[in-house]
């Protein structure tokens, strides 16, 4: 497994030479190719990489594009991957990487694709039905809007398995109306 240092310097490579994107884009492409399509609904997502906040090497500093941040009770140093995933293949269409301080909400533009019908985010992203609205005008905001059934989860895919409307435990009146 490459330690933080081989992973920095390979994400430097990348940024340098502009090819994050062209490899995301050529992936898709790819994949469009082989018969998989990216539908209409789109989970986002963030999450924190952790990196040494160590100035013990040649240039005696830190990397200036990494940020502390708190996640909870604890801070973290390093960046923060904000990514946009289909909801039934789950195959990530848009990533973005950032400093860790930058909040989730801030990169939701970025994440969706246009087309969506239907958007899900954890807590970091309710309340952005304006922002959705902009970005997707069809879609509907779900952020925040997981029910449990027996103990489980219920998302859209599994909705789609068992064909019903789940009646959820936490004031909304049913999932995915």
């Amino acid at each position: 497994m490459p330690d933080e240092t081989t992973v920095c310097k390979f994400r430097h490579l990348l940024e340098e030479n502009h090819l994050g994107e062209e490899i995301l884009g050529t992936v898709s492409l790819h994949l469009q190719a082989k018969g998989v399509r990216i539908t209409t609904g789109t989970i986002v997502d963030a999450t924190l990489i952790h990196a040494s906040s160590s100035t013990k090497n040649r240039e005696q500093s830190r990397d200036p594009e990494m940020h502390p941040a708190k996640k909870g009770k604890n801070w973290y140093f390093g960046m923060k991957a904000h990514v946009g995933l289909d909801s039934q293949t789950k195959i990530i269409h848009t990533a973005v990487a950032t400093a860790a301080n930058v909040p989730d909400v801030a990169m939701l533009p970025d994440l969706l694709h246009g087309e969506e019908t239907r958007v899900w985010g954890d807590g970091a992203y309710q309340g952005q039905t304006k922002v959705i609205r902009e970005c997707a005008p069809r879609a509907r905001d779900f952020t925040q809007r997981r029910c449990r059934y027996k103990g489980q989860i219920v998302d859209e895919v599994a909705r789609g398995r068992t064909g019903r409307s789940r009646t959820c435990g936490r004031g909304w009146s049913t999932c995915f109306k």
